[in-house]
């Protein structure tokens, strides 16, 4: 067995660092019997890790929180939030352990934590542990996001514990490490701009800058330099989950990264056919965060960042709020403007004009009416541009047909296409680029976590495979983008606490 003493993770502890109240320092609850389910090891080998050293029993006494490596200064993250709306003072980590962080190959900070590692001091009477289910899901839908460009948490490794965790049963529990360049939140500041402590709030705004926003680190005003730059990359990252038709779930403040990052893989799920209103998490019974509510949810969360900047952009109140107002009404057309030019590229298009919008609006409607399948409608459009009867790698006659509503708006799309300086073979692959063929359906993370409890994790280590290529991925795989039929069509995802 490899020593865990000699599995060097060269931690800086910089959150570590920051003034005691934005932590408690905690120690992971050992587990019965630590046994690894996934072990990223192209992940591991970007952190600068060595892959062979802890993809072992080693490893796993790791990743359960057993044993640490000598560098890590572990702790739990304090910090607040508006969950559904409703103000809750106190949150925090209560399941989760950040170990440190570290410098990658590419000179960027990221921090690693395990997630299901036991109580915490804001566990708030929970358990503090996770099982089975929510850690393959996250695994899966946080690395296909990355696959998809999409800024995200990464998945370094899942291990079972041997121990049993109760919800409505007895479940096997398990703990995933994630892996993001920083896990504060819109709710870290609003834990301490309602305390009142602006040394806190002073220090996270230097840290988050020297993390994740280092050009920023000269601004004439951080404190306004940051908010414009969380606004752009919100307004970037809520595009990007339109595009692909992701449904985050719980969109709390305490699940909005600062970093630009998707974070929490709760209930999340994908759309299938393409329903604007869409919900699926069983929590959210008004449609709070559904598919059409996501980018005036950030909106929201985003003012509540700022007031807990204001004192820090001007020591004058009303200069302040206009200030933060002026940058904060920004967002809707950041994200307008970034929400088209992802759209718009999917259907082949590369510079946004209005026809062009209203060329979307009017195949979403239709998508509507048809109850279209959302990915496998461009997949097939690409199919249609490219002149082959089957698609591009995907035999989609098998699955799906056009519904003859669209024919016309397709007839619109050609002649439109006809008309760009863009060459066809250029805008074919602008669709190929911005069209998923293969996403992390619903149903075949519930094939996995099923197949898992009863030991079996060849659906899981499948679809971990396919899902590393989805613009292209290798035919063997087809299966996996069908659409589920009626009997496999998943209603509702559920939080993992």
């Amino acid at each position: 067995m490899t020593d865990v003493t000699a599995i060097a993770f060269p931690f800086n502890n910089r959150f570590a660092a920051l003034p005691a109240q934005l932590y408690s320092e905690t120690t992971p609850t050992a587990v019965r019997e630590p046994k690894l389910i996934k072990f990223n090891s192209a992940l591991a080998t970007e952190l600068g890790l060595d892959s062979n050293a802890l993809n072992t029993p080693a490893g796993a006494a790791i990743f359960a929180g057993n044993a640490l490596p000598d560098t890590a200064k572990p702790l739990a993250m304090a910090y607040a939030g508006h969950q559904f709306g409703n103000w809750v003072p106190q949150l925090g980590d209560g399941r989760a352990v950040l170990l440190g962080d570290l410098l990658d190959t590419h000179q960027r900070y990221r921090e690693i934590q395990l997630k299901g590692a036991g109580i915490t001091p804001y566990s708030r009477n929970g358990d503090g542990r996770a099982w089975l289910g929510p850690i393959l899901r996250e695994y899966v839908v946080s690395e296909a996001m990355a696959a998809m460009g999409v800024p995200t948490t990464r998945a370094l490794a899942a291990v079972l514990t041997g121990e049993p965790v109760y919800r409505e049963d007895a479940m096997p529990g398990a703990i995933i490490t994630r892996v993001a360049h920083s896990h504060i939140r819109v709710g870290t500041f609003q834990y301490f701009i309602a305390r009142g402590d602006l040394t806190a709030i002073d220090a996270l705004i230097d840290h988050i800058i020297d993390t994740c926003y280092p050009d920023l680190a000269q601004a004439d005003n951080k404190a306004l330099a940051l908010f414009n730059a969380v606004i752009q990359r919100q307004a970037q990252l809520i595009a990007h989950w339109q595009s692909i038709g992701f449904i985050h779930g719980v969109m709390n403040t305490d699940n909005m990264t600062l970093s630009g990052e998707t974070i929490d893989y709760g209930p999340c799920a994908f759309l299938d056919e393409y329903n604007p209103k869409k919900v699926f998490s069983s929590i959210d019974r008004m449609g709070r965060y559904s598919y059409i509510n996501q980018p005036a949810a950030a909106h929201w969360n985003l003012s509540n960042f700022a007031q807990a900047l204001l004192p820090f952009i001007n020591k004058d109140q009303d200069s302040a709020l206009e200030a933060a107002q002026e940058a904060l009404d920004g967002f809707p057309t950041l994200y307008k403007a970034e929400y088209e030019k992802r759209m718009q590229a999917k259907i082949g298009i590369e510079k946004s004009t209005d026809d062009a919008t209203q060329l979307v609006t009017e195949l979403l409607d239709l998508m509507v009416e048809a109850q279209s399948d959302f990915t496998l409608t461009f997949t097939y459009l690409s199919g249609v541009l490219s002149g082959e009867e089957n698609g591009t790698t995907l035999d989609i006659k098998e699955y799906y047909k056009a519904p003859s509503a669209l024919q016309a708006w397709m007839e619109k799309w050609s002649r439109y296409l006809s008309e760009q300086k863009t060459s066809k073979q250029q805008q074919l692959e602008l669709m190929r680029m911005s069209n998923p063929q293969l996403i992390p359906r619903n149903h075949r993370i519930e094939e996995c976590i099923q197949a898992a409890l009863e030991d079996d994790y060849a659906p899981f280590n499948t679809l971990i495979d396919a899902l590393r290529q989805p613009f292209s991925p290798d035919k063997k795989y087809a299966y996996l983008a069908a659409a589920p039929s009626a009997s496999e069509a998943v209603a509702h995802t559920f939080c993992g606490t």
